[in-house]
């Protein structure tokens, strides 16, 4: 039976635990942050329980940034020559290039893990993107292989490129989900008195556009059509602007998943930007103004009409993407 140490046992480093345990994983959990959920009192206790070294392997699915790299850290200094730790969190690509050759120096391979599916991933399974050298792969396949569902597997390339995967995997999840909260937005916008969710889960049979986020989609409309309780706020998990700062160093156009990122940014902020245009749209026009305090009522000197979701957070009705969900 293979043996793992899986660090971080929230949303989805718990339901991982889980499934891994359901497919024979013998799973030594701990979380600093959750003890009673933690198979272990301590880090070294969860390393101390892998068994021989050389053959040891440790998850880390922690947040990106400065807690992946004390686990990382902690480990490399716990670990030794043959063992393997695996990054499975949303960590830049070049975090873990970086964290792969510390770790090499001392004999410990390192596995950058490109994890989709979400809370959903319990009973459906990962998609897991992985980078790394194939020997460390081979070890660690029967972990991916109760994971992943059939086909959702992938050793991409060398360290790095896992999470470079995910990286655009999640930039064109932007753009997906934008391009369904502006058609959204138009169907229910128009005068015809469109039954918005009947056409969406039209789609759901044989359209091209059928997809998974279509289906949360619909299940998410139909639960609350009118969005009632969602703010017209959208946050970025990171992976978006890395994936179009990517694009920009590499000279690639990708005006779909930057314009997503750029209305996201818009949702998050009362936009300075919008003011000024709306300031001087009255001052050469007459156009009028919307008010703070009168966010109901549109300018009276202008006609409806739909407005790009998220240009205005004051203004706008809820984007329908927010009910998908975040980036997994």
């Amino acid at each position: 039976m293979k043996k793992l140490a899986m660090i971080g046992l929230g949303k989805m480093g718990g339901n991982m635990a889980e499934r891994l345990r359901r497919h024979d994983v013998e799973v030594v959990g701990y979380d600093a942050f959750a003890v009673d959920k933690s198979d272990v009192p301590t880090l070294e206790a969860a390393v101390g329980a892998l068994g021989e070294p050389g053959t040891r392997i440790a998850w880390a699915m922690v947040p990106a940034g400065a807690p992946t790299d004390q686990v990382v850290a902690d480990l490399g200094a716990m670990l030794g020559p043959g063992d393997i730790v695996i990054d499975g969190g949303n960590s830049h690509y070049e975090e873990s290039i970086r964290r792969a050759g510390e770790l090499a120096a001392h004999g410990i391979g390192f596995i950058d893990c490109g994890t989709s599916g979400g809370v959903w991933g319990l009973e459906n399974g990962y998609c897991l993107m992985v980078g790394g050298r194939a020997a460390d792969v081979a070890a660690a396949q029967p972990i991916f292989d109760a994971l992943a569902p059939d086909g959702g597997f992938a050793h991409v390339g060398p360290v790095g490129s896992g999470h470079y995967t995910k990286m655009v995997h999640n930039g064109i999840e932007y753009g997906m989900m934008q391009a369904f909260a502006e058609g959204v937005e138009i169907l229910s916008t128009s005068e015809l008195g469109i039954d918005v969710v009947g056409s969406l889960s039209s789609w759901r049979q044989g359209s091209v556009v059928r997809s998974w986020l279509l289906d949360l989609l619909v299940d998410g409309l139909a639960r609350n059509p009118d969005l009632e309780g969602i703010a017209p706020v959208a946050k970025d998990s990171g992976e978006g602007r890395w994936t179009v700062e990517e694009a920009v160093r590499l000279g690639v156009p990708a005006p779909a998943i930057a314009s997503s990122l750029w209305t996201r940014f818009h949702s998050q902020r009362e936009s300075v930007a919008m003011k000024v245009v709306a300031l001087l749209r009255d001052q050469f026009g007459g156009h009028g103004v919307v008010r703070h305090e009168e966010p109901a009522r549109a300018a009276q000197s202008e006609p409806t009409t739909p407005q790009h979701p998220g240009t205005d957070p004051d203004l706008e009705p809820a984007p329908p993407g927010t009910v998908v969900g975040e980036e997994q």
